[in-house]
């Protein structure tokens, strides 16, 4: 099952997706520039056969909801998402404010 819902932050609203499936849950909160998702994105990939793309990604680790990634400490990010002052280590929701008011 796919669910899809708005999610407010600060303000702002972004779309939060769930994809229920066997023995997981991948989560994704996206805004027009960019996503923060669960472990199951591969920054890596992004960053070196993606790269000409720039996108604009971090990831967290250990999250089971949508709430939980908004507050988890992302665990990656992308080298675009790090040009935008993104960082590891940093809330899922101060990545999406920034990729909000970049």
């Amino acid at each position: 099952m796919i669910n899809l819902s708005p999610i407010e932050v600060d303000g702002h609203t972004v779309l939060g997706v769930e994809v229920k499936l066997p023995k997981t849950t991948l989560l994704v909160i996206t805004t027009d520039k960019g996503y923060i998702m669960c472990g199951a994105l591969d920054v890596k990939l992004l960053n070196e056969h993606l790269s000409d793309r720039e996108i604009v990604a971090a990831r967290a680790l250990g999250v089971r909801s949508l709430e939980q990634l908004l507050s988890a400490p992302l665990e990656s990010v992308t080298y675009t998402a790090e040009e935008m002052g993104i960082y590891a280590g940093m809330p899922g929701k101060e990545a999406i404010l920034k990729m909000i008011e970049s």
